[in-house]
């Protein structure tokens, strides 16, 4: 894998990292709701939690100055850090409760600190944040909400300018604390909007990180990344010549009837899981399980020219997995196998719940020569026989009746020529 796919995968990793390590915390208040709404419920518990740790910075540096004086600003900001550290039990009356009570909270306590200390305090910069985190924490889908925030806010920062002068203060402020408090409001203004981007950036990260991985797994990786490049794309192919497999487990449904639903599961993921690792060995894609079959193809996702050895190797490894894996289950389980070759369709099939397909006559007789295969065998058709008879040993089977095919001569795959 070249370095430039390599480096944003590492971005994401660890911004991936991040909402891990602070999710425990964001995620209070948020379980019952749809997965598109906790994360933003986490988004407005990380606000909350910036600005209960703003205001007791705040009703610090006040209460450092001097306490007598500006005790009304000390207690207000302890007052806005409870109403803040309250979010997430707010979530439980409503989805937007939380983000409205932090909004009025934060702007009425702002209105008050420049009414008191003067609009040189440069707190009324704290409303500049309206322009960015509202969309973060009512979400587009209360839009109406969004908008109404904005504009309060931007006209509460030219109400405060305008009409609060640091001659009409109600307490005359220190100098050096009117020099501290515009250079923090502008530091908490700033870091306010960078870390909650940040998060809400990186909670959209992680979801997509997520629906990428649930999309390979329903997908093959190169039809996933073809669907993502082009969403709406309708898929389908027509492949010339590929490889086609079909297995069954002989005698495992009845069998399945007497095992119950929990052991039947737990021997066919063992099974196919062992399956999938052996298609990976041997460069061949799964395409899907139907019962206690499996099927898999190569050459029609990614063309190859051997795709017809790939497929014969993974053939002749599963009888003895199958055998290995139901002695360990402590049952006498084979497996069936038919293997054909020839031009295949393949495609997406689906809008919601949608997957990847083959099908054509060639997927049809690797059906047929599954079912009227003999148990711990690899059934295959002429077309197999006639490009792998260099490379590997098969067994006549002679002519035999399939249904809806007719008579056809088939063999039996025996084992890889080594040179």
């Amino acid at each position: 894998m070249s370095t430039s796919r390599m480096e944003p995968s590492g971005k994401r990793t660890r911004l991936v990292d991040i909402a891990r390590w602070l999710a425990p915390l964001a995620e209070l208040g948020t379980r019952g709701y749809p997965v598109a709404v906790r994360r933003r419920l986490m988004i407005v518990n990380v606000t909350a939690y910036l600005i209960a740790l703003f205001s007791l910075f705040y009703a610090g540096l006040f209460a450092v100055y001097d306490i007598g004086t500006y005790m009304p600003l000390v207690l207000a900001n302890l007052l806005l850090m409870v109403i803040a550290l309250l979010a997430p039990l707010a979530h439980r009356i409503g989805e937007i409760c939380a983000a409205v009570i932090i909004a009025v909270a934060e702007f009425a306590s702002l209105f008050f600190f420049v009414r008191t200390l003067g609009h040189d305090s440069g707190v009324q910069i704290n409303y500049l944040v309206a322009a960015a985190i509202p969309f973060a924490i009512f979400g587009l889908s209360h839009l109406w909400l969004v908008i109404a925030t904005i504009i309060i806010g931007l006209a509460l920062h030219l109400v405060a300018w305008f009409l609060y002068p640091t001659a009409d203060a109600l307490v005359p402020p220190d100098p050096s604390l009117l020099n501290n408090l515009y250079i923090s409001s502008v530091i908490t203004t700033g870091s306010i909007i960078a870390v909650i981007v940040l998060y809400a950036f990186t909670l959209a990260d992680r979801a997509r990180a997520e629906a990428d991985t649930l999309l390979r797994h329903i997908l093959p990786e190169p039809v996933a990344e073809r669907l993502k490049a082009r969403p709406g794309t309708r898929i389908a192919d027509s492949i010339p010549e590929a490889s086609v497999m079909f297995t069954d487990l002989s005698g495992f449904t009845p069998l399945a009837k007497d095992l119950g639903a929990e052991q039947t599961l737990d021997i066919l993921d063992d099974i196919f899981t062992e399956f999938d690792a052996l298609a990976v060995k041997h460069g061949v894609e799964k395409i899907k399980t139907i019962g206690d079959g499996y099927m898999a193809a190569c050459g029609v996702i990614s063309p190859v020219r051997d795709h017809g050895a790939r497929l014969a190797r993974l053939a002749l490894d599963l009888p003895g997995t199958v055998e290995a894996l139901s002695k360990r289950h402590g049952m006498n389980l084979q497996i069936r196998i038919g293997l054909a070759r020839g031009p295949v369709m393949a495609g997406v099939i689906g809008a919601d719940k949608f997957f990847y397909d083959v099908w054509g006559e060639t997927v049809n007789l690797a059906s047929r020569l599954e079912s009227h295969g003999l148990p711990g065998t690899v059934h295959v058709s002429r077309e197999v026989h006639d490009a792998l008879c260099g490379e590997f040993h098969f067994e006549p089977r002679g002519r035999i009746d399939i249904k809806g095919v007719g008579q056809l001569e088939t063999w039996l795959l025996k084992n890889e020529k080594r040179v």
